[in-house]
């Protein structure tokens, strides 16, 4: 086996590795609130979240294609490159969990990319629309809908709801949010599992293993299974910040959080952009306890996972330059 086809094999076991690790990490995206408010046992929550997430990994490949094509130039990318960022993707979406921050695997996947491009080509590698499209304004916009959107649908509920016997009430939105959090698990597995299909199609285009950019069905199903197995073992970590620590939640709350955040997930991957399933699922969750007034968010957890989401990109474009010099000083950059 030469240098260029082992490079080419560890660019897809770390991408594999990557996306296992986002599985288990962002698990609580999916079922962090269903657990919270006991609609679903965590182990049952977790088998549902498993299989919805293969499932929604073939919903199409439009995330998929911005990773691997949208972002920075092809001829300046090497798997050198791509090793680096995968590097850098890991070792903060390990660090993050080990703390129980939430976090974005999705910000530390293109921070991880950037950061190497930058180190190993310079800023004239970067595709500067396409990172402003499909990343700088989905990261504003897409938890401030998520926000707003679940802040006006849980005031809309509760209003006409307003008369119903509190029990029934309860009863009947902590059945239905079984539904929206296989919703929530579908729309994670179509946004978050695409990120590696981008960066192994990336990697397999790099070194002349394809002829184009699109996503072959393999990698797909890879992609899908890793997610997948991750999600099987569960963040039980982070699951307990986004399910108890920052809202006191019931089910209603629970089921406009993941509705909303589960439809803006879904849209902004049928664009191709590759939004933060975290970072929605925080503002929804934020939105839907603000409907209680100020008080009814725990504002210093909400800072911290402000703060993660801050420094997420240059954290992880940080630590991928480092591994790209790495790499280079070695003879593998």
């Amino acid at each position: 086996m030469d240098l260029a086809t082992l490079m080419l094999f560890a660019v897809i076991v770390l991408a594999v590795l990557f996306d296992y690790i986002n599985g288990f990490h962002d698990t609580a995206n999916a079922i962090a609130t269903s657990v919270a408010t006991r609609a679903l046992q965590p182990r049952v929550a977790i088998v549902m979240a498993t299989a919805f997430n293969f499932i929604g990994a073939f919903a199409g490949t439009a995330v998929a294609k911005t990773i691997g094509a949208g972002l920075v130039d092809e001829a300046t990318t090497s798997t050198a490159v791509i090793a680096a960022a995968l590097v850098g993707a890991i070792t903060w979406n390990l660090i993050t969990w080990w703390v129980g921050l939430p976090s974005s695997s999705s910000h530390a996947l293109i921070g991880g990319l950037l950061g190497a491009t930058f180190i190993a080509a310079g800023t004239g590698a970067f595709k500067v629309q396409g990172i402003i499209d499909k990343v700088l304004v989905p990261m504003i916009s897409s938890p401030l809908i998520g926000f707003f959107v679940a802040l006006t649908l849980v005031v809309l509920l509760f209003w006409i709801f307003a008369k119903a016997p509190r029990r029934p009430m309860t009863t009947g939105f902590r059945r239905l949010q079984i539904v929206s959090a296989g919703f929530m698990a579908f729309s994670h597995g179509s946004n978050d599992a695409q990120k590696t299909m981008g960066i192994i199609t990336l990697a397999l285009f790099t070194a002349g293993a394809i002829p184009t950019n699109d996503v072959p069905v393999w990698v797909i199903i890879i992609a899908a299974s890793a997610i997948s197995l991750g999600t099987a073992v569960g963040g039980w970590r982070i699951m307990h910040t986004m399910g108890h620590r920052v809202v006191k939640l019931e089910p209603v709350h629970g089921f406009a959080a993941e509705t909303t955040a589960a439809s803006v997930i879904l849209v902004a991957a049928h664009f191709g952009m590759p939004v933060s399933t975290t970072h929605v699922v925080s503002a929804a969750i934020m939105g839907v306890g603000t409907a209680h007034g100020v008080r009814g968010v725990r504002w210093g957890v909400a800072r911290s996972i402000l703060l993660a989401w801050v420094i997420t990109i240059p954290a992880a474009a940080l630590v991928a330059a480092v591994t790209w010099l790495a790499l280079h000083l070695l003879g593998l950059g």
